[in-house]
């Protein structure tokens, strides 16, 4: 299975066989990564950066693939001198499981979370990041009003207790933030496990705020939360529904709160949740964001690990890169 780009610069690869790089590699490990808007925009990313030489690879596995074969990826990273490291999509807990002896290091959040985002190298050593506490925070706090939490006493509702769930709630849970954090956080999820393993970290932080945990099998009991949110709250698809797997967390009958901030942490796909919340935007006066910033925020901070450079958060330069990778995509730039 292979997907090459005029120029040379992106591929996905077949995970039966693992070619040497040829040159300075960054890997992609998700789903479907040849439909990902970072095979048209890494290779403008890395012309205005100074990585001109550098591709981008992308390694598909089915969610909760065999262990072997995440093991089999993450081994072949380590060893192969020109392949510098990886951003890690909706596999960031199972890859880790499976291959957790093979890194030399783990920062903080990828110990308490038990997932990663980021494979790099670094002085002869394999190091797994935990990238979205800090870039979901980000894209977080590039639509929500300042000191929002404290004017409004929202809660939050997340759909999904994998990965992304984790590093959004844990980044609202900081002390740091003081009075301006939700009143309440609320994670729903469709299997078990996922929501007892989010609750013990939770746990874990000592957090203050109250928290809440429902397991919902079916879209219709996400649909029952939502209606007694207060106004204001935040309310994110978390699921990989509309992406990964057709669909949307929850029912056409779903009633958001007023004034509502709703976002899908999806760009692409289908997107029926997105769809449901425009329906309602007008009549609930609702805020809608999509994933494209927290896609931009999550590779660019994985790049700079990756490639061992400085890359801003915010100014020109930071504009700048997003302003190539909208017009890499044709996506219209946020109106401000």
């Amino acid at each position: 299975m292979k997907d090459k780009t005029s120029m040379g610069k992106t591929e996905t690869m077949s995970t039966k066989v693992y070619p040497k790089a040829d040159r300075p590699t960054i890997y992609f490990i998700g789903v479907t990564t040849s439909k990902s808007s970072i095979m048209k925009v890494f290779p403008e990313w890395a012309r205005f950066l100074g990585l001109s030489n550098a591709r981008i690879r992308g390694i598909d596995f089915r969610q909760h693939d065999e262990p072997s074969k995440y093991r089999k990826a993450v081994e072949f990273i380590k060893h192969d001198e020109l392949s510098l490291g990886a951003l890690v999509t909706t596999h960031k807990i199972d890859l880790l499981k499976a291959s957790r002896d093979l890194f030399d290091e783990l920062d903080t959040y990828a110990r308490l979370m038990g997932e990663i985002s980021c494979i790099s190298k670094r002085e002869g050593k394999l190091i797994g990041h935990a990238k979205d506490p800090i870039t979901s925070g980000l894209a977080l706090e590039s639509f929500l009003p300042e000191n929002y939490w404290t004017e409004t006493g929202a809660e939050v509702f997340v759909m999904g207790a994998g990965g992304s769930s984790i590093a959004i709630t844990c980044y609202l849970m900081k002390k740091e933030h003081g009075a301006n954090r939700p009143s309440k956080i609320i994670v729903s999820n469709r299997s078990e496990p996922r929501l007892k393993e989010i609750q013990r970290i939770h746990k874990m932080l000592n957090a203050d705020i109250p928290c809440e945990y429902y397991h919902t099998p079916k879209p219709e009991l996400n649909d029952k939360i939502m209606q007694k949110l207060k106004p204001y709250s935040l309310i994110i698809n978390a699921t990989g529904l509309g992406k990964d797997a057709p669909g949307s967390p929850i029912t056409d009958a779903g009633v958001f709160p007023e004034n509502g901030k709703v976002w899908d942490f999806n760009y692409r796909g289908d997107l029926v949740f997105l769809d449901q919340a425009r329906a309602q935007q007008k009549q609930k006066n609702l805020h809608i964001e999509d994933g494209w910033i927290y896609f931009i925020y999550g590779w660019l901070h994985v790049i700079a690990e990756v490639f061992h450079i400085d890359i801003p958060t915010y100014g020109p330069v930071f504009d700048k890169l997003t302003k190539i990778a909208e017009e890499s995509c044709g996506r219209r730039p946020k109106e401000k």
